[in-house]
């Protein structure tokens, strides 16, 4: 039987304190067994992953140059990570971006087809603490239209970040413009999305929430929303039970020149502001400090669309402030504090 004295030993030698370079995918492997790894500029081929798998507990890696990725149309992803976590020292992975970027030619997918989009940037399921700081997701080109999207914008379903965690998260500094949601919560618990500016999508979301899903304790503060569908919105999907979402806090956050809704709270996904279902139970959803939308004219402020008996509790709204627009649509009387 091991001691914990004896697993610390086996552990440290298990680690090798050296220096790998990638350079291609085929120095992928020697380098993941080093604790620094270098990463130059190189273009992953089409079709493949560019994969860290298996990295050591605190492990860096140091982003050199700009990685392109070939263009083909398959399943994905384009990059993908794993780490082996350390139970006794809680080391982690730190990856130092320098300000390069990863180039994921989604135009070539838009072009093909607006649906055959590169999906989401990030999708986070981590199961040890993370944070993400300091990214820029630039999906700008896919605002324009082409000969196959009818004129709508031919990029879609370029969600920013995708999140499922299992341990605490926070994502922060980071700036998304897109066609989609700027972060999607679909279950977890504690969740921060703190200082990000979100451009041209569907806003800072929690869910689709579905059968099942749990979030809870998530913190959504100091984000600038500008232009897009949305600002905030927490949509449920209207078939869905077992499910919650509780103990959202919005603070410092603002809003402006969205063309449907400030604030969305929505039971009826698929639809909008349809028959809400009920089998997702929604509680502790505040604002607190300050939180402003500037709406324009037509555009709703805030709608509320709760299932019979789904949203619970007393929702302190009085640090939300909400001006122009069309007149609110707000069918739960929960909610105090809030007078446009």
């Amino acid at each position: 039987m091991f001691t914990e004295a004896l697993l610390v030993a086996f552990l440290s030698t298990a680690v090798r304190a050296c220096t790998g370079t990638i350079s291609s995918l085929t120095d992928v492997t020697a380098a993941s067994a080093c604790t620094t790894i270098n990463v130059n500029s190189f273009t992953v081929p089409a079709g493949q992953t560019f994969a860290l798998t298996s990295l050591l507990a605190g492990t860096t890696i140091n982003i050199l140059g700009d990685i392109t990725f070939g263009e083909k149309v398959w399943a994905g992803p384009l990059f993908s990570i794993s780490i082996i976590i350390c139970i006794i020292t809680g080391d982690i992975v730190t990856v130092n971006g320098n300000g390069h970027t990863f180039n994921g030619n989604g135009q070539f997918y838009w072009n093909l087809k607006v649906l055959n989009s590169p999906a989401q940037a990030f999708s986070i399921d981590n199961s040890a603490p993370l944070i993400i700081s300091g990214i820029t997701i630039d999906d700008s080109l896919g605002d324009q239209a082409n000969s196959m999207s009818g004129g709508a914008p031919a990029g879609a379903n370029t969600d920013g970040f995708d999140v499922g965690n299992q341990a605490p998260l926070t994502i922060s500094n980071c700036t998304v413009k897109n066609q989609d949601d700027c972060v999607a919560i679909n279950s977890g618990t504690n969740v921060i999305f703190t200082g990000n500016h979100c451009s041209g999508g569907h806003g800072i979301s929690i869910g689709s929430i579905d059968t099942g899903d749990i979030v809870s304790n998530i913190t959504i503060s100091n984000n600038v929303i500008t232009s897009g569908a949305n600002g905030l919105r927490i949509k449920t999907v209207a078939t869905a039970t077992s499910a919650t979402v509780s103990g959202v806090t919005y603070s410092g956050n603002t809003v402006s020149g969205v063309t449907q809704f400030g604030l969305l709270i929505d039971q009826s996904y698929p639809a909008t502001l349809g028959t809400p279902g009920s089998g997702v139970i929604i509680s502790g959803i505040n604002f607190v400090g300050t939180n402003t939308f500037t709406i324009a004219s037509g555009v709703v402020p805030v709608a509320v669309n709760c299932g019979s008996g789904s949203c619970q509790g007393t929702w302190n709204w009085s640090g939300l402030k909400t001006s122009g627009g069309a007149a609110n649509k707000i069918n739960y009387s929960g909610i105090t504090g809030y007078s446009g």
